[in-house]
């Protein structure tokens, strides 16, 4: 009802789409693209880092990482973006989006420069300090997720304010990109001086001494997009939203709001005060739990089950690569050769196959809409990773890798064209303001908490390549894909409302509400419309 909005706010609602919005769509993409090539450079380098801390000459096969350490070094960025996400998350909503926003971006820049200055030359000295460094960048990535949504939402009008948090997401797929991309380039460069001979030729000199630069130089450029971009970030203004309802100044909200938009805005006190009290339930009282706590439920759950899927499959690239054929098997390659065929491979995969579908997203959300597209991605992976656990044995062969990698890079495909765009966007919307951010950082902790599953479980399946154990695991992930499909009934669809219409601040009914024990309209509440 944009009658009993604030003007302020219809202002933003209504707003042409103009460079502003683009700017910011850059500006808080910049961070995704920061945060996926940190969390996704971990897979092109895992093998090296096992060749050259862990080879035992007694067993005559290149050395590699240990369960545990594989793990951790792959799975703590994970626990550390939890972390901060629920931390960041809370700071958005209790001081502002913008005075913790820049925070997230120094930590990932010192802490990518320091994961690739991890001390010593022992294996228990560089991969332990390693591991603390890439906690703590995780910590700063976390921060990322609920800001960057929170802003992007809270800035946008809702004719196409979905496609903008898509789009925010959709720089994850070019991260990922990089991630393989720069990985390939870092490593042929020192391939062409310093190619060492094959293992089965020359056991030792197979891994290249100079390779140790190689991983350290991949780890820290991911510092520098994130540097590029801090400036931009702090000279954006609070979100007029959160100016307006939390800190109760509609004034410096329409003063903040004219400055980076081309519209005019009247300042409006008379039902600020009324507005804001009509919104002043927290996130633990059952008020809150009336009116959200299905969607909170909603949110959490498919992002968890996203997760498990979404990571297995970008952290065991590695483990199924070999299977498909398109590396070579480690025995019959140099180190720095099998980290360039692996970078290849999944660059070439994250180009065809994951990047597409991102951007598929941006723009058919506000045609199709979050909820049919949520529903139709967790259906189609569920059928693609079925089949590929059903038919291993008969795709895994040499004469079919191709028709295993368009099955593969169709998982991702819909992952990106379906849940892991709009598990992101839905947390930014469903909400109120004085909770957004607390809300969408529950929600996405709950997705790292299934990646931690992937990193810590899932894992255990594929890196053997024990042909069994990938078959479960690939039904394991096909069953989880339909639980979330199953679950996605619990949100419902948000396209082309206001943020203050979807969760109810405007004092309006609405079909997203549960029933609520206080009626906000005049007529009587009959629970779902």
């Amino acid at each position: 009802m944009a009658s009993d909005n604030l003007v302020v706010l219809n202002a933003l609602d209504t707003a042409r789409t103009q460079w502003y919005h683009v700017t910011a769509v850059i500006i808080a993409g910049m961070g995704f693209f920061t945060d996926a090539y940190d969390l996704f450079c971990i897979t092109t380098i895992s093998k090296l880092l096992g060749r050259l801390y862990y080879y035992d000459p007694t067993t005559h096969v290149p050395g590699k990482l240990p369960h545990v350490a594989n793990n951790w070094v792959i799975g703590v960025a994970l626990v550390g973006t939890l972390s901060g996400q629920l931390v960041f998350g809370w700071l958005g909503d209790k001081l502002g989006r913008k005075k913790v926003y820049g925070l997230t971006l120094i930590l990932m820049v010192l802490c990518a420069i320091c994961s690739g200055l991890s001390f010593g030359y022992s294996a228990k000295g560089v991969i332990g300090t390693l591991c603390f460094f890439r906690f703590w960048l995780g910590f700063g990535i976390g921060g990322d997720y609920p800001l960057s949504a929170t802003i992007m939402s809270e800035y946008a009008n809702k004719a196409t304010r979905g496609a903008f948090i898509a789009a925010v997401f959709a720089m994850q797929g070019v991260g990922i990109i990089f991630a393989g991309l720069v990985s390939m380039i870092i490593s042929k460069l020192f391939l062409m001086k310093y190619e060492g001979k094959p293992f089965d030729v020359d056991e030792i000199l197979s891994t290249e001494p100079e390779a140790d630069y190689v991983w350290r130089i991949v780890l820290m450029l991911g510092a520098l997009p994130a540097l590029l971009t801090y400036y931009w970030r702090m000279k954006m203004p609070e979100t007029g939203r959160y100016t307006a309802i939390i800190e109760g100044n509609a004034k410096q909200a329409a003063i903040n709001m004219g400055k980076v938009l081309d519209i005019e805005i009247q300042a409006e006190g008379d039902k600020l005060a009324q507005f804001k009290a009509a919104n002043e339930y927290s996130l633990l009282s059952n008020e809150f739990f009336q009116r959200h706590g299905l969607h909170l439920i909603g949110t959490m759950s498919t992002w968890f089950l996203l997760d498990i899927a979404f990571y297995s499959q970008n952290l065991t690239q590695k483990d199924i690569f070999p299977v498909m054929g398109l590396t070579s098997k480690a025995n019959t390659i140099s180190a720095l050769r099998e980290m360039f065929e692996t970078s290849r491979a999944m660059f070439v995969i994250a180009l065809f196959g994951t990047f597409p579908g991102y951007w598929f997203t941006v723009f058919f959300i506000e045609k199709i809409g979050r909820f049919r597209i949520q529903l139709m991605g967790f259906f189609m992976m569920s059928v693609f990773m079925a089949i590929i656990g059903i038919k291993y044995d008969y795709l895994k062969t040499k004469e079919h890798k191709w028709t295993f990698a368009t099955l593969y890079g169709l998982t991702f495909f819909f992952a990106n064209f379906g849940p892991n765009s709009t598990t992101f966007v839905l947390p930014a919307e469903l909400f109120p303001t004085r909770v957004r951010s607390t809300c969408h950082a529950l929600s996405a902790a709950s997705g790292k908490a299934g990646a931690m599953i992937s990193a810590f479980g899932i894992q255990q399946y594929t890196q053997d390549g024990n042909v069994h154990k990938i078959k479960t695991a690939m039904i394991l992930m096909a069953v989880t894909n339909m639980v979330g499909f199953c679950c996605t009934f619990l949100v419902t669809e948000t396209k082309g409302r206001s943020l203050e219409e979807i969760s109810g601040e405007d004092g309006g009914k609405n079909e997203t509400q549960m029933k609520t024990s206080k009626p906000v309209s005049g007529h009587q509440d009959d629970g779902w419309e």
